[in-house]
């Protein structure tokens, strides 16, 4: 059947993912850009308003800001001229204030016309001032990469060198500096020896490459620590409390004034502040839209919104910068808006110039919504129906209709069965269907999402009886529990600070094992009912930090240690911390997740990984669906109906001149290959022929199935998850050459289209006309009719075949091979 009419019907061949590898590295060269000026500032602002320093090598970078009349905001902290009316007192150099002598004086900031005075104190010029070997040793270590992942950082270190990752274990990275390899990585004689410092310069051959130049701030540090005899802080050295970057986040850069500086200040416990942007860690959350260099200037790339991260040691914050420019021809439409979704998604659209698709079709929308609801597609009878119906209203009774209906929980029942590792490995042949219609219960009970989630969590007994407690099956040991319930509820994935802390979130191995706290006397027994566990909770037992030995108190984000748990089931108590109204993580996360489902990406993506440094692409609109939600006591239909009323799931995926490069904004619908059930549910839907999976009913469809263990190849091929972590990014639609086989001569779609009473065969011997037949084998496979071209097409070629049949049969292959049926447009 391959190549059969060619100039007909557009077969596609899915395009195979092209591998490529890339080695991650690290510039120490700094960009140079030229400092652009765009008009003249209607006043200038610089921050901070005051300056204060009670060392002799501290030092403040200085940011000056421009205000102008269509409130634009341009950095001018290269291009601003500074002068000092002490230089025996103080001094700036490259907009970076240095205290020279104890005693007060004016650094005066000048743009054009413009100026404004700082006032600067200077006092303890003669006092020692040591070099920290955590808040500025480390802290250099970290800046350069050479505790990173992929160098000394890594679990076995290189070349016999280990450096703990990002530096969260001192002890270790003192012993391995000062005492390892007989002294000669620190030479305290004559530091320039050093191989701390010898091997980063490239004056010894050095595997990582050229990481350090002499001129760096970060070589300055780590010669004079050495130079100081590699001196270790002690527990009186004030300890870092909090990092500020500024400016704020939130700034909004026009295009060519592209660029701002950041900078960064370190909180200690005694009230002194430091300047660390010199020390600090940059990255971006997106290289596309704009990237930081090492100095902290964020350099903006392309129009979109971007998130820099900045790590200091253990300590992150992160600064989110809008970045626009003017388009060509760009002129902003108003468009129906049908609730507040299309007004906070037009928006970010209007801002950034991305101009919004059209409403799809009718046609579209049924196909569309039907996929996303209840995962299949509608009848022939059903789409003639929608399509000529003429009532305005049409598209909100559907999706009313579709919410009530049966298929609504069984579709949602597998979704959740995917993320709750639902399958006989896990939770045995009896415990998966008992768990499954479990799931459907209450999915078609709408039971409120916070009730749901405090059954899964609270759950005891047997795994028979009360099917939720099967979730402490799946998750089988105290750390596999913590990380499940913060990758579901909290959308973070805190696998990483199990051993270390996160290398791009605020969570500390502390943290990590303060939350496993709260699961750690979950206990499970076998019964001797075959398949059956009770899951009970122990009065006591508790879990220790494994590099410090400590025992650790259950802790909650943003509030901290729970230090009167008793011998109460402590998961009640997180369950009501997760659950409350102003919790800032449960409705937030489980909104998203239901966006990226409609939408094809969440507003947060990955929907599981909420972090700074990953920031909503529109966050007023995350806020205000979280605030629906809670508001709507978590009922999840209402969110589903919001959103899928909105004119914003109802765009086109035809994309124009101003939004093609859009992937993230939604200012049209995203085209996806339909998941491995519907995919196949479809198929047999076109053909008429059902799936028979062994062990079930006959008629279940895939999108019905409880677990992935009916072993069905083309399902396997499509991307059908395994199930075996609580990840959504398990389930791949990722095009690959096997899916090709199987769409061009696999034995299951060779099958149906041979099938004696299959729909087109069956249509032609009750006497159906090869138009009608083509009409209807349209409208089921892709909710339209055939338009004029294609279906002179399909008649040309069933009338030049001398079997019919063998015509049809290539007919329906074709079009089970079009985009327009494998995707979701």
């Amino acid at each position: 059947m391959i190549g059969l009419m060619v100039t007909a019907f557009w077969v596609p061949i899915l395009c195979l993912p092209i591998l490529t590898m890339a080695a991650e590295t690290e510039s120490i060269q700094d960009v140079e850009l030229e400092p652009i000026v765009v008009g003249a500032p209607q006043r200038i602002e610089v921050m901070p308003a005051q300056v204060k320093f009670d060392t002799r090598r501290q030092h403040m970078h200085l940011l000056v800001t421009g205000h102008y009349l269509d409130e634009q905001l341009q950095d001018l902290t290269r291009v601003a001229e500074y002068s000092s009316s002490d230089d025996s007192v103080v001094v700036v150099h490259d907009g970076v204030a240095i205290p020279t002598g104890n005693g007060s004086a004016q650094i005066v900031v000048r743009v054009g016309e413009l100026d404004q005075q700082i006032a600067v104190e200077v006092t303890g010029m003669g006092n020692e001032d040591p070099i920290s070997f955590h808040y500025e040793t480390l802290a250099a270590l970290t800046k350069q990469g050479c505790n990173s992942g992929a160098c000394h950082g890594s679990p076995s270190g290189k070349a016999g060198f280990r450096l703990s990752l990002l530096a969260y274990d001192s002890k270790l990275d003192e012993l391995t500096l000062v005492r390892e390899s007989y002294g000669r990585r620190t030479n305290v004689v004559d530091p320039e020896a050093s191989l701390l410092l010898l091997k980063p310069t490239m004056r010894v051959s050095h595997g990582g490459g050229l990481r350090l130049r002499k001129q760096d701030p970060a070589y300055e540090v780590l010669r004079q620590w050495i130079q100081e005899g590699c001196q270790v802080d002690d527990q009186s050295n004030p300890a870092c409390v909090r990092l500020e970057v500024l400016p704020k986040s939130g700034r909004v850069l026009k295009r060519p004034a592209h660029t701002q500086q950041l900078l960064v200040m370190a909180h200690f416990s005694d009230g002194t502040v430091r300047d660390v942007t010199r020390l600090a860690k940059y990255s971006s959350s997106d290289d596309a839209v704009a990237t930081a260099t090492s100095g902290g200037l964020v350099v903006g790339h392309d129009r979109g919104q971007a998130a820099i991260m900045v790590r200091f040691l253990e300590k992150v914050e992160t600064c989110t910068t809008i970045f626009v420019k003017d388009i060509e021809g760009f002129v902003w439409e108003d468009v129906p808006e049908n609730n507040y979704i299309d007004r906070l998604v037009n928006e970010k659209l209007r801002q950034l110039k991305f101009k919004p698709a059209e409403l799809c079709s009718d046609d579209e929308f049924l196909r569309r919504v039907y996929l996303d609801v209840v995962g299949i597609l509608p009848t022939v009878d059903v789409v003639e129906a929608f399509l000529a119906d003429s009532a305005e209203d049409k598209r909100a009774k559907l999706i009313d209709q579709l919410l009530e209906s049966h298929d609504f929980a069984r579709y949602w029942a597998l979704k959740w069965g995917d993320i709750l590792r639902l399958r006989e490995q896990s939770v045995t042949a009896d415990g998966v269907h008992k768990y499954y219609r479990w799931l459907v219960s209450n999915f078609e009970k709408n039971i409120p999402f916070d009730q749901f989630a405090r059954k899964l969590l609270t759950a005891r007994g047997s795994t028979f009886a009360n099917p939720a407690a099967n979730y402490y099956r799946t998750a089988t040991e105290t750390n596999d529990c913590a990380e499940t319930t913060a990758q579901l509820f909290l959308g973070v994935r805190i696998q990483c600070a199990k051993c270390h802390n996160h290398p791009f979130e605020r969570w500390t191995q502390d943290n990590y094992y303060g939350l496993a706290a709260f699961f750690n006397r979950v206990q499970r027994k076998q019964t001797n009912r075959a398949g059956e566990l009770v899951v009970w909770v122990a009065r006591q037992g508790e879990v220790s930090q494994p590099r410090t030995g400590q025992q650790m108190l259950p802790w909650l984000p943003l509030t901290g240690d729970v230090k009167e748990a008793g011998e109460q089931d402590r998961r009640t108590i997180f369950a009501d911390w997760l659950t409350r109204p102003e919790n800032p993580f449960f409705a937030k996360v489980a909104v998203n997740r239901i966006w990226a489902h409609l939408l094809g990406r969440g507003i947060v993506d990955p929907v599981d990984d909420f972090r700074d440094s990953n920031p909503p692409a529109i966050p007023d609109l995350l806020e205000a669906l979280a605030t629906e939600f809670r508001d709507s006591g978590f009922d999840q239909k209402h969110i589903l109906r919001l959103i899928l009323n909105s004119g914003t799931y109802q765009r086109s995926s035809r994309t124009n001149s101003f939004n093609a490069d859009d992937s993230k904004y939604f200012s049209h619908a995203q085209v996806r290959l339909l998941s491995a059930e519907q995919l196949l549910d479809a198929i047999c839907h076109v053909t008429g022929i059902p799936e028979q999976f062994e062990g079930l009913p006959e008629g279940t469809r895939a999108t019905q199935l409880p677990s992935p263990d009916v072993n069905n190849e083309f399902l396997k091929v499509f991307g059908q998850p395994e199930r075996q972590t609580a990840c959504a990014c398990e389930r791949t639609t990722d095009s690959n050459l096997s899916q090709a086989l199987q769409l061009f001569n696999g034995p299951l779609i060779h099958g149906k289209l041979q099938h004696a009473e299959n729909s087109f065969r069956t249509l032609a011997a009750a006497g159906e006309s090869d138009e009608s037949i083509i009409k209807k084998l349209y409208l089921a496979a892709v909710c339209r009719f055939p338009s004029e071209q294609e279906m002179v097409a399909a008649i040309k070629h069933v009338q030049n075949k001398d079997d019919r049949f063998i015509a049809l049969e290539d007919t329906c292959w074709a079009l089970l091979n079009t985009n327009e049926f494998l995707f979701q447009h």
